[in-house]
């Protein structure tokens, strides 16, 4: 894929990453997205693990490496880890999610590397902060258990994982946010930071205002499916031709003009119901009546409904349905990579536009150390020696023709 230009606001920063799976290479997406120079370093000969996995893993790699440059080398060789120890040296960014001390085995830690970088950020990004868990190993799933989102997503008594790598993904949005804001510090202090992410902080976050709502009610928050709405309307309706619409009434003008438009001028006459809180006490008794109203409308209707009156409103989509989503579509908001198998794939852009204009995709994803070559000459190391690297192993150079 050629370069494309679009909003680069992090255009000339030098970031080198040491990642694999989804915590680490969001981070890095981020930043390669917002316009950095990433530099995804991988093992030879295989590459990134993630470059392989099937199933509920198939998408990781085309999601979170594009806009990147690759260099694939052997750091178990002292050549290897020589010139990897050079490519770091004028670094701005370094990023790890390895296992706790595999990049300190390697003299690839922060205490090593800011001495002859004092102006590095360096993020690490783990399953947990410092203290007594530091060194248990995490995932995803992990910390959805520990810390009560599982709890809170699936019904009483069965703990349900949430829908999608949720403090992988959030993890690394955070350790982008570290890093920036260390950046804007080091303008003004001339030297650089260790910022740390982790799963479990993240998840804990994420329950932050369950906590806060036990310590303001005194009750602990039941799962979500059988909590109590904020909102009397607030529900999934089922349609007259099998299909489900969620909808909506989130202030006391809304009640009014929606019974209206659905005949519910019983509900809207009783005093019992005219405020959101009295409403919200009665929903076992007024939502029956509001479903059976649904009920009597097809989809499109309730979706005309809906947009007429102006509420929040939703159709029960699933991830596929975004490949074809109108909005997404006009708004330039699907992005499309090449897989390493070949595929066309096209998966949803960051959330974010500059001036009304989405962050392209300039780089596809690369091939196993596809930069390499570029990378090496830009280090200042010769033509000759460079082959010489590549033809003992130490470096391997793949285009997207033989990957």
């Amino acid at each position: 894929m050629s370069q494309v230009q679009g909003p680069q606001p992090l255009a000339g920063l030098k970031i080198v990453e040491f990642v694999h799976m989804v915590m680490g290479p969001s981070c890095g997406l981020v930043l390669a997205d917002l316009g950095a120079d990433v530099i995804k370093v991988e093992p030879v000969p295989a590459g990134d693990n993630t470059r392989r996995l099937g199933a509920s893993g198939a998408g990781f790699f085309a999601t979170f490496n594009r806009n990147k440059r690759s260099l694939a080398i052997d750091m178990k060789s002292p050549e290897g880890l020589a010139i990897v120890r050079q490519l770091v040296a004028d670094a701005d960014v370094v990023t790890e999610n390895f296992r706790p001390g595999a990049m300190d085995k390697l003299g690839l830690g922060y205490d090593e590397l800011s001495k002859t970088n004092p102006k590095l950020v360096y993020c690490s990004l783990k399953g947990f902060l410092d203290g007594p868990y530091e060194h248990r190993t995490a995932l995803d799933e992990v910390v959805q258990m520990m810390a009560g989102l599982a709890y809170m997503t699936g019904p009483a008594g069965r703990p349900l994982r949430a829908g999608t790598s949720v403090n992988d993904i959030m993890g690394g949005m955070f350790a982008a946010i570290g890093i920036l804001a260390a950046i804007h510090e080091r303008q003004t202090t001339g030297k650089g930071r260790y910022v740390k992410s982790a799963l479990f902080e993240n998840c804990a976050f994420l329950m932050a205002q369950h906590v806060a709502q036990y310590c303001v009610t005194g009750v602990a928050p039941p799962p979500m499916a059988v909590r109590r709405a904020a909102w009397g309307v607030y529900d999934v309706f089922d349609t007259a031709d099998g299909d489900q619409l969620f909808l909506a009434v989130v202030s006391d003008t809304q009640w009014g003009p929606f019974c209206d438009e659905f005949g519910l001028g019983e509900l809207k006459a009783d005093p019992a119901l005219a405020t959101n809180n009295q409403r919200c006490a009665a929903r076992d008794t007024m939502l029956p009546v509001i479903q059976a109203a649904a009920k009597k409308c097809t989809k499109a209707e309730l979706l005309a409904k809906a947009e007429k009156l102006g509420i929040p409103y939703a159709p029960i989509g699933k991830p596929v349905d975004l490949l074809d989503d109108p909005h997404l579509i006009a708004s330039g908001g699907l992005a499309e990579v090449t897989n390493p198998d070949g595929k066309k794939v096209r998966v949803p852009a960051l959330p974010i536009s500059f001036d009304g204009e989405r962050l392209p995709v300039r780089r596809d994803l690369p091939a196993i150390g596809a930069d390499g070559d570029a990378i090496l000459h830009e280090m200042g190391i010769a033509p000759a020696e460079i082959e010489r690297l590549i033809a003992s192993g130490v470096v391997k150079v793949e285009t997207p023709n033989n990957r």
